[in-house]
């Protein structure tokens, strides 16, 4: 399309209406067609040089209507000019912070001046953008208010390094706000959680120690009931470890690998909590054990058990568990692992006669916190 046909649909009347126009609101309609027009169109490079000099008009209008409608209207825009785009975002709140929280022409410099220089709403929508680089959540964890920061970490798609991270709790470590923010991210690195635990108290302790990577001094110890009320279990914080195999070894070290606690484990369906633990009692490889647990034949798992010195009273469920483990489906839903523990539980519960009362009594309260019990199908 030749600039003579753009200009023929946006209309002369459009154009004279954006210069000239009576009134601040028909010429805020004006620049809004004609925004989207623009945004829409398949652009020559003069047509785009063209539509750039519009937009520059609009950019420097004494009226905020018409600066906000180019602002709303090219907010998700590729073809707002980065130079405009930084311009805008120095305007007034209701003019910047769509573009600032949208606008794909801002780069990570331009964000980190926003950051830097302005105050806490424009940080707040720089915050809230669909992503971030950790170069961004730096500059804001540095320089941005505990509203900023605290919006950030609570943003899925921010991405934090551990200096970042560490930067806002030297900064802010102190307001429920932002540790809480930081506690409920998915992923901490484990310096950051480490530092968290001598920071945070009841439901948010509970919640660091359950569902992030902990040392595993720490989380043996906190495991021991050495720290306040948190429900945090061996087996589950030996899932969440980057390296399970080291984490065992502590366990092991500190004589907590204990033959009812890889039953349990096996109860749940961690099975490679159980492969690292008898590779370690039995001082094996791991990809050693991985064999010779789920060898199809009758002899490798006896060996395993054997060698790892595991009671042999314990033998039959234990066949029996790692059996039921290979014969449940799992589909890689949302909801596999939950429905895949509440099947395990309930076809061991039903086998398991012989289990030691102590270990019953776990197992079923692990079965009463996935809403089942057994004899019976859970709902959902």
């Amino acid at each position: 399309m030749s600039i003579v046909t753009m200009r023929a649909k946006l209309t002369e009347t459009d154009i004279r209406t954006l210069v000239k126009g009576p009134t601040d609101e028909s010429r805020a309609q004006a620049a809004h067609k004609i925004c989207r027009c623009i945004d829409t169109m398949e652009l020559s490079p003069d047509e785009r040089a063209y539509g750039e000099e519009i937009m520059r008009i609009m950019a420097a209008d004494a009226a905020a209507l018409v600066r906000r409608s180019l602002s709303v209207a090219l907010k998700n825009s590729p073809k707002l000019p980065r130079d405009l785009a930084a311009q805008l975002a120095q305007d007034i709140d209701a003019i910047a912070l769509p573009v600032i929280m949208n606008s794909p022409s801002l780069s990570d410099e331009d964000l980190i001046e926003i950051v830097r220089a302005n105050p806490p709403a424009k940080q707040i929508a720089v915050a809230s953008r669909a992503t971030l680089s950790t170069k961004v959540t730096g500059a804001i964890s540095e320089y941005g208010a505990p509203a900023a920061i605290e919006r950030a970490l609570a943003n899925d798609n921010a991405d934090f390094d551990q200096r970042g991270l560490e930067t806002a709790l030297d900064r802010f470590g102190d307001l429920s706000g932002v540790t809480s923010a930081m506690v409920h991210r998915r992923v901490l690195p484990v310096a950051v959680t480490e530092k968290l635990v001598s920071m945070v108290s009841g439901e948010l302790f509970d919640h660091l120690v359950n569902k992030h990577e902990l040392p595993p001094q720490i989380a043996i110890d906190i495991a021991l009931g050495a720290r306040e009320r948190a429900t945090i279990d061996i087996i589950e914080q030996a899932v969440l470890q980057k390296d399970i195999g080291q984490f065992i070894r502590q366990v092991s070290i500190h004589g907590r690998l204990t033959p009812s606690l890889i039953m349990r484990a096996l109860c749940l369906g961690h099975m490679e909590f159980v492969e690292h633990a008898l590779a370690e009692l039995a001082g094996l490889t791991h990809q050693r054990m991985w064999l010779m647990i789920h060898d199809n034949g009758p002899l490798g798992l006896k060996a395993a058990f054997d060698r790892a010195g595991l009671p042999p009273r314990l033998y039959s469920p234990f066949r029996a568990a790692v059996d039921i483990y290979h014969q449940i489906e799992r589909d890689g839903g949302g909801d596999d692992r939950p429905r895949f523990r509440r099947s395990m539980i309930e076809r061991v519960l039903t086998l398991f006669q012989s289990i030691p009362g102590d270990d019953l009594d776990y197992l079923l309260e692990k079965l009463d916190s996935v809403d089942a019990r057994p004899g019976r199908v859970a709902a959902g």
